[in-house]
């Protein structure tokens, strides 16, 4: 049994002498390269190592929980990554996806927060929030730390003087000009727009060059307060140069962060859903609340490691460990029909023998096909027909059952917008591992 134990352990060192030396995440796989823990690390080799030293697999570490996981660790795997914020920021996507066995922070809806400018207003406020509004703003982020994030909005506003109050002020009000600004005007840390100190001209020109500022690399003013931390140090006014230093520290901060785009934390996005289930039910015609949702999707890469994913939303809201994914295991090439079939009879044969409760709905992300290969998998396993929609992107029509014409919402319907939530959910969840672990077999199979 040692030398089987050791065999293993040289084994996991051999696979971490070809990790980079640079930033990225690691992961410990066990049987079947089930993942059991994801760790991001500024050096990637040396932290990967530091669990398996030769003399003694937990050198530097404590605790039966570490040891444990590491007794179960087969292999072991990487992603490398161009920053140590990016590390962070796919960690924290990877874990809350995954959910391994030993991975204890990160499984929360915990968010990292955002720089919202409310561009869609008369004068744009700034903010630091972690839920944004749903239309109307620019967004920054998300930021690795909202810590440094608020310093730097404290700095940002002594030089652009944009307003951070949440007054609703109109371009067209008369009153503004008999109102009395907040204190941030008198110490010039704000043009008050709610008094009328600023056109709105002048005002969105401030904000244009606010979205320039973070939008760009920022060389001109640090360059100018370089310039300024020199001379003052050069004058012997070592505070004043201290306090340059600290400014350029925190503007280079501003470049701790990701892209809503390609960081995405759907928690952030999520509506109340109360009045969005009360419609549901009326929609699907259902005597009963609709409580708990499934939404299904399937994604491939050019016909090859293809996936399926489902999510469970219980009272509107996401029920992460109600999550699965599924490597499909009977269909050859491209052919999504057949792939949602396979997820359905695999999802619901546990339902079928009584041993786990049927959804409410069950959500497909497609078209009309796409609902007739989910009701003739049904019908294949003799299963009572469950309440099935089927949701297209682009159009955005909602197809019901077999036959009948598609409902087409208002944009702004919360019935809309929450099983858009579900569906985009069970896509993003599905082609996540595809943008992430494109080049790496790390699928975690489900039953």
């Amino acid at each position: 049994m040692a030398e089987n134990k050791n065999d293993r352990v040289q084994a996991i060192r051999r696979q971490i002498r070809d990790f980079p030396s640079g930033p990225g995440l690691y992961f410990m796989k066990g049987t079947g390269d089930k993942v059991l823990y994801i760790g991001k690390a500024k050096k990637l080799r040396s932290r990967a190592s530091s669990y398996f030293q030769p003399l003694g697999e937990l050198a530097g570490f404590r605790g039966p929980k570490i040891a444990e996981m590491i007794s179960n660790v087969k292999s072991v795997s990487f992603i490398e990554t161009e920053t140590e914020v990016e590390a962070m920021l796919k960690e924290a996507r990877l874990i809350k996806d995954i959910r391994p066995a030993y991975n204890t922070d990160l499984v929360d809806d915990k968010t990292f927060p955002y720089l919202e400018i409310t561009t869609g207003d008369n004068f744009p406020g700034v903010y630091i929030t972690r839920r944004p509004r749903a239309a109307g703003s620019r967004l920054f982020g998300p930021f690795a730390g909202a810590k440094d994030l608020r310093a730097v909005m404290v700095l940002l506003q002594k030089i652009f003087k944009f307003r951070t109050c949440r007054l609703n002020i109109e371009a067209n009000d008369p009153k503004r000009r008999f109102f009395r600004p907040c204190l941030l005007y008198s110490i010039k840390q704000c043009t008050a727009p709610c008094a009328g100190k600023i056109s709105r001209g002048q005002y969105k020109k401030i904000i244009g060059d606010l979205i320039k500022f973070l939008c760009s690399k920022r060389s001109t003013v640090l360059r100018q307060l370089k310039k300024q931390m020199s001379e003052a140090s050069k004058a012997l006014e070592y505070e004043k140069a201290a306090m340059l230093r600290d400014r350029i520290r925190l503007i280079d901060r501003l470049d701790r962060r990701g892209s809503p785009q390609e960081d995405v934390q759907p928690e952030v996005f999520a509506a109340e859903p109360a009045e969005a289930l009360e419609g549901l039910q009326k929609l699907l015609n259902k005597s009963e609340p609709v409580r708990i949702i499934e939404g299904i999707d399937v994604a491939n890469i050019s016909g090859a490691e293809s996936v399926g994913s489902l999510v469970k939303f219980i009272d509107g809201r996401p029920f992460k460990s109600g999550y699965r994914r599924f490597k499909i295991k009977t269909v050859k090439g491209i052919d999504d029909y057949a792939m949602i079939a396979e997820v359905v009879r695999r999802r619901y044969k546990y339902a079928l023998a009584g041993e786990e409760l049927w959804p409410d709905l069950v959500l497909i992300d497609g078209g009309l096909g796409h609902l007739r290969a989910a009701e003739e998998a049904f019908k294949q396993m003799a299963a009572p027909l469950p309440k099935i929609a089927a949701l297209a992107k682009k159009e955005e029509k909602i197809f019901l059952k077999r036959g009948s014409k598609p409902i087409k919402l208002p944009a702004h319907s919360p019935v809309l917008k929450l099983l858009q939530y579900v569906r985009d959910e069970a896509h993003r969840f599905a082609q996540h591992y595809h943008h992430i672990l494109r080049k790496k077999k790390m699928l975690n199979e489900g039953t």
